[in-house]
Order: structure tokens, then sequence, then C-alpha cells
């Protein structure tokens, strides 16, 4: 149940698993939060690990395999690249972090990955105002297409046996992945509250910037995306 980018990404896995694979969503592929324009994979920093923090490294480390696998299934583009990442560092306490953090993420990116911290003047004309002039420049951060993603995905579930449809029967094991709209179900249900939707902004600028690494400045991401455009959110 569900047709955004989870529901599609656990149905692929299963159809590669051997299952047969019905994916429903009465308002179709990537309706929800999944059609948004942003796309940035940004990891946790690299300190004070936890079980989370290890299942996000390793589902970046993953990704670029499996967009590769989905895209050549699909013969579509999902837009993923692993592009990097450029943070600005405000004060001396961020800068010793940031550098503190380095160190960390030699052990705990197991060499996969780099974190490190650069003079804001090596990253050229792309690089965020920094107060103090140096920057985050961490080799794990990557992009997606969102809606590409999507498109990929259902067309790599169609070619593969699998079917997705607006509605019909449920049969065997089901897998919810429907959005805020099932956590807010699922909260009816345990009767206490579980979480709720966050609503994001972003805008999509018409910008070929293919080459430089997204960057986080400001609390905002801005991505460039492989089709000539930059999102901002």
């Amino acid at each position: 149940m569900g047709a955004g980018i989870f529901g599609l990404s656990v149905a692929w896995v299963c159809l590669g698993r051997g299952a047969r694979v019905r994916v429903i969503d009465p308002d179709g592929i990537g309706a929800g939060a999944s059609g948004g324009v942003l796309g940035a994979l940004a990891p946790h920093t690299p300190d004070t690990w936890t079980d989370t923090k290890q299942l996000q490294f390793e589902g970046l480390i993953a990704a670029g395999a499996f967009w590769s696998g989905v895209d050549a299934a699909s013969g579509h583009r999902s837009g993923y690249g692993r592009i990097g990442r450029l943070q600005p560092i405000a004060d001396a306490r961020g800068l010793a972090l940031a550098r503190t953090r380095a160190e960390q993420a030699k052990t705990l990116w197991r060499g996969l990955a780099d974190w490190s911290v650069i003079p804001a003047g090596e990253a050229g004309d792309w690089a965020p105002r920094s107060a103090t002039g140096w920057l985050i420049r961490d080799t794990l951060s990557a992009r997606i297409c969102p809606r590409r993603a999507c498109t990929s995905l259902a067309a790599a579930i169609r070619a593969g046996g699998g079917e997705i449809t607006r509605d019909g029967e449920r049969q065997g094991r089901v897998i919810r992945a429907t959005g805020y709209q099932g956590l807010q179900e699922t909260t009816d249900r345990a009767g206490r509250p579980l979480g709720a939707g966050v609503k994001g902004q972003a805008a999509l600028l018409r910008l070929d910037a293919q080459g430089v690494p997204q960057v986080f400045a400001g609390g905002l991401h801005v991505v460039p995306h492989a089709d000539g455009t930059v999102a901002v959110g």
C-alpha cells in the first residue's frame, strides 16, 4: 500500500527476491511527498554513533548500486548521483567540532566516504559564505530526482512482472507505506502520538550546475540536478 518512493523501493526488492508484488495507491505514483523536487540524501554527523546512524550510513553507501540496478531494469534515469556536500562553519567552536568529526569519520565511515574541513577557497565560486573561511566537505551526500526516481522504480517493477494499480484486492502480506496519512491513522489506532507530517517548501530553478556538490547553509539545501536544474528547499 503506497506508491511513493518507499513503497516502490520495498516492492522492487521483494520482486527481486521472488515475491509476487502488487502496489496499490488510489492517488497514483509519487502523489505525496515523493513528488517533491529537492532530493537531498544527506548523512548524519559522524559522532555519537547510534543504530539509526549506522542504518542510514549503510543505506547511503548501498544507494549507488541500488539505483543503478533500478535504472538498468527500467530504461529510465532516477537522477541519482553521489555529489557530496559543502557546509559553512560559523565560529571557532563549530570549527573545532568539525575537525573532531573529521577524525571520527575515518573510523565510523570505514574509509568508504570522507568528512573533511577545507578552506572555502578550495570550493571556488560555488562555495557558500563562511564566517570562519572554512567549510565542511563530505563525499557521502548524494542527490536524487524524487519524481524521476518514482518513474524509474515503477517501470522497473512492471518490467519485472509486478503490478501497480489505484485499487485492487489485498492478498498475502501487506506493507503500508502510506505517508503522513498512514502515520496519522496509526496514531489514531494507538491512541497516542506516534509522529506527524512535516510540510516542506522547495523551489526548482533552471540552472545547469552539474559537477558541483550540494550545499547546506542557513537551514537550506541547494541541490544541483543532472537535468540542468537546481532545487532549493
